[in-house]
């Protein structure tokens, strides 16, 4: 079963957004906690949204997702930051359910795009969006200001 997120799922989305972390070969990287996800996820301007797999009472998957917009086609999309399905239930379909749902939640909510990163080397993602009728756009490079960097820029004009 697919359904949005609730302030009882934060723990176990904290703790999800930790595995990915490990599987991504970054945990170390991780600094949320679930003050920092309820606040952005239920907080007075919610800036990102979240939706999850269950597997009778058990959380085995998210999609947390925020709104993009795209001044070319003049509407909005979604912008999908993390996709995570527990080990023990990929394959299962459970995926593609997630991305079915925020698929449609794109189309309701008269958005032109759904969009997201995956590394170069997660082969089997990659495989996986390729078999749903993604495209790689290739084009483009992400570029990322963060830490030092950000605060040097930020103060030097």
């Amino acid at each position: 079963m697919i359904r949005a997120a609730t302030r009882a799922d934060i723990p176990v989305l904290v703790e999800l957004i930790g595995e990915l972390a490990e599987y991504e070969r970054a945990r170390d990287r991780v600094e949320i906690d679930d003050t920092m996800l309820e606040l952005a996820l239920f907080g007075p301007e919610p800036s990102v949204f979240a939706r999850v797999a269950t597997a009778g009472n058990l959380v085995v998957g998210t999609a947390l997702y925020y709104r993009s917009f795209s001044t070319w086609t003049g509407r909005p999309g979604i912008y999908l930051e993390d996709l995570y399905i527990r080990p023990t239930h990929r394959g299962l379909g459970v995926g593609t359910a997630l991305l079915a749902s925020l698929a449609r939640l794109a189309l309701d909510g008269g958005c032109r795009r759904l969009e997201w990163s995956v590394l170069d080397w997660n082969e089997p993602a990659i495989a996986f969006y390729r078999s749903i009728g993604a495209v790689a756009t290739d084009e483009w490079t992400r570029y990322r200001l963060d830490g030092s960097a950000l605060e040097d820029f930020a103060s030097s004009v």
